[in-house]
């Protein structure tokens, strides 16, 4: 029985190893990005996600990537993708952001560099498939994500080797992106909840419609009852005081797992960044 049981332990130790995601340091002008990378078992060449996290910051209390994205990097590694995570506000000394209204680190232009830094890193790995590189985020990392495939935006597709393939975004905030006339150069899917006090559904649902027409295929999911954060593995709905942006200008928001949410989400995301 201790023969097995330290077999047990052992196993456990060596997948959590395994699990572990792998620092790298990505040039960035005169500065360096830290980024955490999940990679699938095997040489590859492998399709690739650029992910950006949410205005509280990548690392979490158990570690450097917090639950909510550790869970997606591994799920996303075992469907097969390499996934990295850049550290915009760790990299630059900043703690969460949900409390600053004037961001140094902004949405349209800092993170939008952050994520084509990311992805020229990914592209000149022998184990990715270059013309494979999506961008996937949440929240801010959401928004950021819009903002990088947006049709007009400042950095041109063309620089360092071929364009994001598709992008997919979690509860974002779409407002000024919807004044902006926002339209997408590659697929690009936005998940919602539709009880979002943080940033109003709503204004993305109208963001997608006008982009009809006028954009590469852009398609948008509103879950009901669903806050932000619906795809966390396990976090009650809990309401939060002092943020910079709220639907009713409070300050106050609530966020947390919705189960059918999340499932839908775990399904439907891997299959959008595949195509």
């Amino acid at each position: 029985m201790r023969a097995l049981a330290a077999i047990i332990t052992l196993l456990a130790l060596t997948r959590a190893a395994a699990a572990a995601p792998e620092l790298i340091q990505i040039p960035e002008g005169s500065a360096e990005l830290k980024s955490y990378l999940y990679r699938p078992t095997g040489d590859g060449p492998f399709p690739a996600v650029v992910a950006l996290h949410g205005c509280g910051g990548l690392s979490g209390r158990s570690g450097p990537v917090a639950g909510r994205y550790r869970d997606w990097g591994e799920r996303l590694a075992a469907a097969g993708f390499v996934v990295l995570f850049p550290d915009s506000f760790g990299s630059r000394g900043l703690p969460s952001q949900c409390g600053v209204r004037q961001r140094s680190v902004r949405t349209a232009r800092e993170r939008v560099a952050d994520a084509v830094a990311a992805r020229h890193w990914l592209q000149s790995q022998k184990w990715v498939v270059a013309n494979h590189v999506s961008v996937l985020g949440w929240q801010n990392g959401g928004g950021a994500a819009l903002w990088t495939v947006r049709r007009r935006a400042r950095l041109a597709a063309s620089e360092g080797g071929p364009d994001f393939r598709s992008a997919v975004a979690l509860y974002p905030g779409c407002r000024t992106l919807r004044q902006s006339e926002w339209s997408a150069r590659v697929p690009t899917l936005v998940l919602v909840g539709a009880a979002d006090d943080w940033a109003p559904a709503s204004a993305c649902e109208q963001m997608v419609k006008e982009a009809h027409g006028r954009s590469a295929q852009a398609e948008i999911v509103v879950y009901p009852g669903a806050y932000a954060e619906f795809d966390h593995p396990d976090k009650p709905v809990t309401q939060f005081s002092g943020l910079a942006f709220s639907v009713d200008g409070s300050g106050r928001a609530h966020s947390g797992t919705n189960p059918a949410a999340r499932a839908d989400a775990i399904r439907r995301v891997p299959q959008w960044l595949a195509r």
